[in-house]
């Protein structure tokens, strides 16, 4: 179970201002929390509803172990109310059952919580039943929209919620909970400085793709380098086959500008911060026949692939170039 401590680790700003509400008991009747996917979303929101509703709580902190803190993680609790799309989206009659349900007296307490997941995806006609419910609740009621897309929500549900925008993990949180998931330390922590979108980083895992471009990225640039004969054809034969659309592409070059950026820290003594750790013999004797001008002038012909990529040329010729740069041909 999550404390509020380590919840304020993922997300620093949203969580201090939500304790701060609890500590003075002054919750808004509505939020809305908005961010990326895998930003703590749900788990905050679940959070504040054992702290509503726990009456053993240390200060702020739910016990976790009360009838009503179990029943909440166990999803059946009689006054707390999820909401998820039926299908693609959230239908009318899911909000109007909702209504229905809170003209009761609750059953545990006087008040009632609702969370409506994705509540973006809620239909013209959903949306605008619970506006009237926002406007007039039927009970002491705590609202908890959540979003990824928080533009798409109706501006009069937005100007009567409290919104409270949740921000991008940090990559070092990022990585621990890939980790926490059952991936590699080395797979987190390359994944982390690609993207800090769960939904992205399940795209570049898919079939185990992350472990076998990492692979070969690192095979590929110490033959530029090192073997600088051998360095198309490894290209041709392992590298273009796994790198078949633009996301795991871009991927691609920026794991190339990861590896050059830790041969650089290599060069100015920051070791501790590699994201290829396990290359750094490799970097180390590298380091000893290149400059980091020279470093610095293939990481711009990184930038400018990936510039060339963007402008829809063909990837092969991007990265036939790429490698020609680098070897100054």
């Amino acid at each position: 179970m999550a404390t509020w401590s380590e919840l304020q680790h993922t997300q620093p700003r949203v969580v201090p201002f939500i304790l701060k509400s609890l500590e003075k008991d002054r919750l808004s009747h509505a939020y809305i929390f908005a961010g990326e996917s895998g930003t703590g979303k749900r788990e905050i929101a679940l959070q504040l509803t054992k702290s509503y509703f726990c009456r053993e709580r240390n200060g702020t902190e739910p016990c976790g172990q009360c009838v009503d803190c179990r029943r909440i993680d166990k999803g059946n609790h009689p006054d707390v109310h999820m909401i998820v799309p039926d299908g693609a989206s959230i239908k009318k009659h899911q909000v109007e059952f909702l209504q229905k349900e809170f003209t009761y007296r609750g059953v545990e307490s006087s008040h009632k919580i609702y969370v409506i997941s994705e509540a973006d995806k809620m239909t013209a006609s959903a949306a605008n039943s619970l506006l009237k419910f926002l406007e007039e609740p039927e009970s002491p009621t705590l609202a908890l929209l959540l979003t990824e897309r928080e533009s798409a929500l109706l501006p009069t549900v937005r100007s009567r919620s409290q919104q409270l925008s949740f921000h991008p993990l940090s990559k070092s949180v990022f990585s621990d909970k890939l980790q926490e998931m059952g991936m590699s330390r080395l797979q987190s922590l390359l994944l982390a400085e690609i993207t800090t979108n769960f939904e992205h980083t399940n795209h570049l895992n898919e079939g185990d793709w992350i472990a076998q471009a990492r692979s070969v990225v690192i095979q590929l640039m110490g033959e530029l380098y090192l073997r600088p004969n051998q360095v198309l054809l490894t290209l041709q034969d392992k590298w273009l086959p796994i790198c078949k659309d633009k996301e795991q592409q871009e991927a691609g070059l920026d794991m190339i500008l990861l590896w050059l950026r830790d041969l650089l820290y290599i060069q100015t003594g920051k070791s501790d911060t590699l994201v290829f750790p396990d290359q750094q013999d490799q970097y180390e004797q590298l380091a000893l026949s290149i400059s980091q001008q020279q470093i610095s002038e293939h990481l711009s012909s990184v930038l400018e692939a990936k510039r060339h990529l963007n402008a829809n040329m063909n990837y092969q010729l991007v990265m036939e170039k790429l490698l020609l740069s680098i070897q100054g041909v």
